[in-house]
């Protein structure tokens, strides 16, 4: 645990990951004084399992993204009897980030007037124009790679960096994108190509997703805290919140946390910004609950919580009769599609899917994919065979548009608890049958596209229920008080001095990665908090 001094502060930060960091960083660059409180460690690069030889039996327990098997010391267990899928996350400096593929993309502009294109979910408070410039400074202070121009957005998309290499199984998945006719680019990523500020240039180690060796993707802990704590942020990790404490008016006035050793603690502050994913930050609200917020804090329109979206995954992987240097990164994406990302009235759904292209490093995997064979097609002899298919491996991999539905939700379970005895969170999640039909859909384009490149063999996977780790939705903002639950810069309703700047604040999902969108979100928040410091009101 870092030990700080206890006096009030400005403002206090809960949860250092993409949101929390840019946070903690602008507010601290404009003279704010800022505590985040998280309840992970600081990871270095060396500690990745991707530096080991056995790097594909660690990610199945210590590493593993899945909170209720990894169990470190920082996690808290969830429910997941009711849900269809588990939430996955990971606890340290940078958060899920740190474990995240940095594929980056902006939501389009139809994303954002969903009901008043498709007559379904609700429109967000905000355009794809109003979100444009903290894209813009989020890309260049991170330097993300990426080609310009790609039409499936509006002129004028660009990137700091140039973009990482397609190389061979890119250029084969690009042939087959050819062939059939659709779009595709090269992927756009949180990865530079060339030394940036903190981060190294991409080595194309292909670990992306378990942490990056080389220091060079831009998880948040590299990307925006030495920047941050230079500023004079103050970051206090093993730090886990259990309450934002409010005063007789029903104002935040501080956080309540507990250390590593059980010891609780108050931070005061003015102001108290959540930043605890789209799990952790209904959860903490609901556990806030008080006489003046006997629904949990922020919840007087009843929406904390409701409307979680998860972006469910599919994929096929193809395996081909050639080497494919399917060991080299980005793991990540070599390259994405837009092709059936918008709603198209002659099919049975609406709204669509987002497609990228993968690597498939490493024989466990290859195994693992294979698993459908019969016996002696992947034992005994066939065992060596079918490991050393990897190096001609493909992924096309999908997430699909997730409308918000107020039944799948996060609640406080009645018994569960974590290491503190805080009470975990109850996921209620239900896959639509939209979504469902998206899913097949999706599966039976990537398959062909797969095959349009020729591929010998091929694997499908209708739904990973532990992927992709895309948290969204559980605070909502909007216009209207009764229906959300804060305003378009993430000021809470009810609560004059409370701001969420996660993930929860998405009104729908698109079907793009969110990272991107969550960034530049908590960029929009914290320079909305400067700008109107002075008109706010603070506990007294």
């Amino acid at each position: 645990m870092t030990e700080v001094p206890n006096e009030p502060v400005d403002v206090v930060v809960v949860g250092s990951g993409p949101s929390g960091s840019v946070v903690s960083h602008t507010l601290a660059t404009k003279g704010f004084s800022v505590v985040c409180l998280e309840q992970g460690d600081w990871v270095g690069s060396a500690d990745f399992p991707g530096n080991n030889p056995e790097w594909e039996l660690l990610i199945q327990h210590r590493w593993a993204h899945d909170p209720n098997i990894r169990r470190l010391p920082a996690d808290y267990p969830m429910d997941v009897s009711d849900s269809d899928m588990t939430p996955v996350m990971f606890s340290g400096v940078g958060g899920s980030s740190l474990v995240y593929g940095a594929e980056w993309h902006r939501l389009t502009p139809s994303d954002f007037r969903v009901h008043q294109l498709d007559g379904v979910a609700t429109d967000w408070p905000i355009s794809y124009a109003d979100m444009a410039p903290y894209h813009e400074a989020i890309d260049k202070f991170i330097g993300v790679s990426g080609l310009d121009d790609d039409p499936a957005y509006p002129r004028g998309l660009t990137y700091p960096q140039p973009p990482l290499p397609l190389g061979r199984g890119g250029r084969k998945a690009a042939q087959g994108a050819n062939a059939l006719g659709w779009h595709w680019w090269p992927g756009s990523q949180a990865i530079p190509t060339q030394k940036h500020a903190h981060l190294e240039a991409c080595a194309r180690y292909g670990v992306c997703e378990w942490g990056c060796p080389q220091g060079a993707k831009a998880s948040f802990d590299l990307a925006f805290w030495p920047q941050a704590i230079e500023a004079g942020a103050r970051l206090v990790t093993g730090a886990r919140a259990s309450r934002v404490t409010t005063d007789a008016e029903g104002r935040a006035n501080g956080v309540e946390w507990v250390d590593r050793e059980g010891r609780e603690h108050h931070q005061r502050a003015n102001a108290v910004v959540l930043c605890c994913n789209g799990i952790g930050t209904p959860r903490l609200l609901q556990m806030s609950a008080s006489v003046q917020h006997p629904d949990g804090l922020a919840n007087s329109s009843g929406q904390v919580g409701r409307n979680l979206m998860l972006h469910p995954n599919c994929t096929v992987t193809g395996y081909f009769d050639e080497e494919l240097e399917s060991w080299l990164g980005p793991a990540g994406q070599y390259l994405y599609s837009m092709q059936f990302y918008e709603t198209d009235t002659n099919r049975d759904y609406v709204r669509g899917s987002k497609l990228h292209v993968l690597p498939t490093p490493g024989p466990l995997n290859a195994i693992e994919t294979h698993r459908s064979l019969p016996y002696d097609d992947l034992w005994g002899e066939s065992f060596h065979r079918v490991a050393r298919t990897h190096a001609g491996g493909l992924l096309w991999a999908a997430n699909t548009e997730d409308l918000p539905d107020p039944d799948n939700r996060v609640r406080l379970d009645p018994t569960l608890t974590d290491s503190d005895g805080l009470p975990a969170p109850k996921i209620e999640y239900r896959i639509s049958e939209n979504t469902r039909r998206i899913l097949r859909f999706t599966v039976d384009r990537m398959t062909e596209v797969q095959e349009a490149s020729g591929a010998v063999e091929t694997f499908p996977v209708e739904i990973w229920i532990d992927q992709p780790g895309h948290l969204l939705g559980t605070a909502r903002m909007g216009d209207d008080p009764s229906t959300s639950v804060v305003d378009s810069f993430g000021h809470a309703h009810d609560v004059p001095n409370l701001f969420v700047a996660d993930g929860s604040l998405f009104v729908t999902s698109g079907a793009v990665n969110p990272t991107c969108t969550i960034a530049a979100l908590a960029l929009r928040v914290s320079r909305h908090i400067v700008e109107t410091a002075r008109l706010q009101e603070v506990p007294s």
